[in-house]
């Protein structure tokens, strides 16, 4: 730990082209406010000195006597102490932090770099120093690092910053405990604030010895640095990923040409980069247009910048280079998890959780099915809202795999958990879709894993994509306008509300069949390990909604109410994976106690003949007609009276291939079946 004591504990100096400043606290008074006493070098949050954001200077504790600064609060919105120090806006040369901190037993600490030099626009960083021993590193552009401490010990931490290579380096009493690149390479302030990301919202820290180093970069003549190596999707052992990187001109010349290549796991990517106009500290980011497939195991994908305007090398190799460790998630085989967020078009912060199911859907589309259970406005479906209602606290709230009531925001960490669990069962969904009816047929198969129990239950949530309408309910209402709440995918550019004009929802609830819990007659008592069980459910979709937009999400539910996996598909990619015939739930309980057991249409789909199989509880005048989707009767006949069990043979060969219904009236009671004839 660098030391500079004087007579002031306050010290700010120049070695070379480095500027360094130091502060102690030790000359200030104990028990009054440090920022109204620092000569200016210490401020707040509303640059209000003095007042309630600004800091006690405390003698209770400290790394070196007698002083130091103590931050505390039990609210869960943190604060009201609020300290920032300027450094000058840095994007440039390197930089390094570091202070003495003590974090009491149960207790948390925060605090974070801004980018901007006005101050609430964006968070480069945010620290935690969680209640728990963990060290959380993140912001909202994707950052995600983690690190352990000691509670209730002195200890030093640092943080030290290559803004020309983008390479962000924690330590702990001098030892790395890891580095990071950063999307948000920039800084203008640190802003400490307590606040505690989990409950019960306890801070309780002290500061001490604060100190950092500016090195300032001279620019060469030409010079092409990376800075990000990226990609959109997630860290999923098999996924194909797009590289992105960011090159930055740090050379006083113009940059109008560059080579790159991208390397993981042996496999190189090369894209020639022409028609430029970068100037001077200007950056840009290239799309690789070829993918890599992530792999298990920890891996580095290595990105290097050459032939700069045609030149040989640039002015400084050290930054032509720059990389993204990888260390892929292994997801448990054919799991998928399920997020359904609470939202309305009423919800001032809604917002977000759009913004964060979006951030899933493109990281982890194979793995990922998000529903945005509407309330209240005009795409609510009352069912879904009513049920999902009792089990979050507020809107917007998010349920993973129906877990805990969670913010959206964090709906990542749960599903990095989830992932990991394997399934009961796979699921697969099929479907038969008749166009000129808009008649959706959908079966939803789980091939069992392992043994289970009737305690599961299968359900069929239907969602749309690119959804838009007109008038006010279809506005959004926005507390991210203007930006005064930070940034928020875009939402703080526009206007509270949003125009209905300007909205696109996504992952919309339609439909979810046949209730919120799932088929009561999913599955039998008992359940082998290797057995596949099927349900089938129709819809009738209405010509308002793009078929094209509409995935099928089919639900496996375990006897304790979470979800234990889930299918998702298009309408299409239903279609090609096939229909499968089942139990319809279409038909209500009411209906099975009408026909007592079961009423069979089999073979299903058939060719020449099929048999259409009922037991029956009372006598009843039976009658059976064929008919198909566009209702025009194809077959019937009068049966006349029947009692128990009963077996009726249909000639199907004279049928062109398609979809009918198999209509049998008991009585005065219809009850419907689906034939498949090839």
């Amino acid at each position: 730990m660098k030391k500079t004591l004087l007579i002031a504990s306050l010290a700010f100096t120049t070695v070379g082209m480095s500027q360094t400043y130091s502060d102690n606290f030790d000359s200030y008074n104990a028990g009054q406010y440090m920022a109204s006493q620092s000569g200016g070098f210490w401020t707040t949050w509303s640059n209000a000195p003095g007042g309630a954001e600004d800091v006690l200077v405390s003698n209770a504790n400290a790394s070196s006597a007698p002083n130091s600064i103590y931050f505390s609060t039990a609210a869960q919105a943190g604060g009201p102490t609020d300290l920032v120090r300027n450094f000058g806006v840095l994007n440039t040369g390197q930089f390094s932090m570091e202070f003495n901190i003590l974090v009491e037993t149960g207790k948390a600490g925060y605090f974070n770099f801004q980018r901007n030099a006005t101050i609430g626009q964006v968070w480069a960083m945010d620290c935690f120093f969680n209640d728990d021993g963990t060290l959380t590193i993140n912001n909202q552009s994707g950052l995600n690092f983690s690190g352990a401490y000691t509670q209730n010990t002195w200890f030093n931490f640092r943080i030290d910053i290559n803004f020309n290579t983008n390479l962000w380096e924690v330590f702990i009493d001098d030892v790395s405990i890891g580095s990071f690149s950063n999307s948000e390479n920039q800084i203008a302030s640190i802003d400490i604030f307590p606040t505690d990301q989990n409950t019960p919202y306890s801070c309780g820290y002290f500061i001490d010895d604060f100190s950092y180093t500016i090195t300032p970069y001279t620019l060469p003549n030409l010079n092409a640095a990376v800075t990000l190596v990226s990609f959109d999707q997630g860290e999923i052992a098999g996924a194909e990923v797009t590289p992105k990187v960011r090159v930055r001109n740090l050379g006083v010349t113009t940059i109008n040409s560059f080579d790159l290549d991208v390397v993981y796991n042996g496999n190189t990517i090369s894209q020639p980069v022409t028609g430029l106009n970068l100037a001077s500290l200007a950056e840009t980011t290239i799309t690789m247009t070829g993918t890599q497939t992530l792999v298990a195991g920890q891996n580095d994908m290595v990105a290097t910048v050459s032939n700069v305007n045609g030149n040989a090398s640039d002015g400084d190799a050290g930054d032509d280079e720059g990389s993204i460790s990888i260390d892929p998630i292994i997801p448990a085989v054919g799991k998928m998890v399920v997020g359904e967020e609470a939202t309305g078009t009423w919800c001032q912060w809604c917002p977000r959780g759009a913004v964060f199911m979006d951030m899933m859907e493109t990281k982890y589309p194979s793995h990922w099915a998000g529903i945005a259970v509407h309330n209240a406005d005009p795409m609510v479906v009352t069912e879904y809202d009513a049920a999902i209602g009792p089990l979050i606290a507020g809107y917007p709230s998010s349920l993973v795999d129906r877990g805990a009531d969670a913010d959206p925001s964090v709906m990542e960490n749960e599903f990095l958990t989830r992932i990991l669990v394997a399934p009961t069962a796979f699921i697969t969904n099929g479907a038969i879709w008749d166009a000129p009816t808009r008649a959706l047929h959908v079966s939803v198969s789980a091939d069992f894993q392992v043994a289970a129990n009737n305690g599961y239950k299968l359900a069929i949530v239907l969602t749309e994509d690119d959804v838009t309408g007109s008038g006010s309910g279809w506005s959004q209402s926005n507390a991210y306008a203007g930006g005064g709440s930070g940034v928020m995918g875009g939402y703080e550019s526009l206007g509270n509300p949003v125009p209905a004009a300007q909205m696109v929802y996504d992952h919309v609830a339609r439909a979810i069949e046949p209730s919120f819990g799932g088929y009561a007659n999913s599955f039998p008592a008992t359940v082998n390990a290797g057995e596949t069980h099927t349900i089938n459910g129709s819809f009738s979709i209405p010509s308002t909604w793009d078929e094209n937009e509409i995935h099928i999400i089919g639900l496996l539910i375990a006897p304790n109410g979470r979800i234990d996996n889930a299918g998702k598909a298009t309408i299409t990619e239903a279609v090609d994976n096939g229909f499968v015939s089942g139990p319809d739930f279409t038909i209500s309980v009411d209906e099975y106690n009408q026909l007592d057991a079961t009423l069979q249409v089999y073979p299903n789909p058939a060719h020449e003949m099929a048999t259409v199989e009922v037991n029956l509880k009372k006598e009843s005048t039976v009658n059976l007609r064929v008919l198909d989707l566009s209702g025009k009767e194809m077959a019937a006949r009068n049966y006349g009276s029947m009692s128990g069990a009963a077996t009726i043979a249909m000639n199907t060969s004279q049928f062109v291939a398609g979809v009918y219904i198999v209509e049998l009236t008991l009585d005065n009671e219809v009850f419907q079946r689906r034939l498949i004839v090839e």
